[in-house]
């Protein structure tokens, strides 16, 4: 626990009158304003703060710990300008979280050539297919591919992720390709076991348009998807970040031109932007810039 951020943020709690309203002063989510709290009053052994549905008071603990938080955080910050100095150059470790499609496909790489311009950063790469608590986790940079945000978390837009329906070429000897969406329902869709398992939409001239599908694989990891479309099981609906090398090569067949998959965002998620490390700051600049609001996998 780095306890004087959580001596900071009871102090905030305390000043402010509510965890929401600290969260806001502090520029954290809410969930870390709480766990930092619940960790403070773990070390110390004691409840700090009577909480109600109306207002916040301290406890007898409380009393006696918030004048010594203070004087803590007084000398803090008179040691920090002691021996402030320009920004440093970034280092440290910062632990990153991806599902695995993209980490393998296209996180991987970028995070080698970031630590090859810091060689001083050391990363611990998390390529998971699950949901992660950042705070619990201790995650300093999620990258999610969602167009549902969680509100209690930072979000910074990194690039776009669109999405292909495709096929092999063995699979198209055997069934006719789809002409129109709606004869999807008659193919054996592979689907994601998360993200349009039993419904794929589309924008076809100007109008969403969506179409049941039903296959005999589903699974939680596009690559796994696309190993069995390749095999020629069926049609998948896949991320181009990873297909795009296969449709060039002819290995897959892209299909339906005219309908388009529903674009999906890739976000860089964080609990915070007080006293960001430099260490994330560049590599949020450096991912930003390396994929880009039109993605170079979507140029080959």
């Amino acid at each position: 626990m780095d306890r004087l951020a959580a001596m900071q943020v009871f102090v905030s709690v305390v000043d402010s009158g509510s965890q929401s309203a600290a969260a806001e002063q502090l520029d954290l989510s809410r969930p870390a304003v709480s766990r930092y709290l619940a960790e403070l009053e773990a070390w110390a052994g004691a409840r700090l703060l009577h909480r109600t549905t109306r207002k916040l008071s301290l406890t007898d603990a409380g009393q006696e710990m918030l004048p010594r938080c203070r004087q803590l955080l007084a000398l803090s910050s008179e040691m920090q300008a002691a021996v402030a100095a320009p920004a440093s150059v970034p280092r440290g470790l910062l632990r990153i979280t991806a599902s695995s499609s993209f980490g393998h496909a296209q996180l991987a790489l970028a995070v080698a050539d970031y630590v090859a311009r810091y060689p001083e950063v050391a990363i611990d790469l998390l390529l998971l297919d699950r949901a992660v608590n950042l705070v619990d986790e201790r995650i300093d940079l999620a990258i999610r591919i969602t167009n549902e945000l969680d509100p209690n978390l930072i979000a910074r837009p990194l690039s776009v992720c669109r999405s292909v329906v495709c096929a092999a070429p063995a699979y198209l000897a055997r069934q006719p390709a789809p002409r129109q969406v709606a004869e999807l329902a008659h193919h054996n869709c592979l689907t994601h076991s998360y993200v349009g398992k039993s419904l794929w939409q589309f924008e076809q001239h100007g109008e969403a348009t969506a179409v049941a599908v039903r296959g005999n694989l589903s699974a939680n990891d596009a690559t796994a998807l696309m190993q069995a479309t390749l095999a020629g099981l069926g049609v998948a609906l896949l991320p181009s970040y990873l297909v795009a090398p296969r449709l060039q090569s002819g290995e897959l067949v892209a299909l339906l031109p005219d309908a388009r998959p529903r674009d999906l965002r890739i976000y860089a998620i964080y609990t915070s932007r007080k006293h960001m490390p430099a260490a994330l700051r560049t590599l949020l600049d450096f991912l930003a810039e390396r994929f880009g609001a039109e993605p170079a996998w979507d140029r080959i």
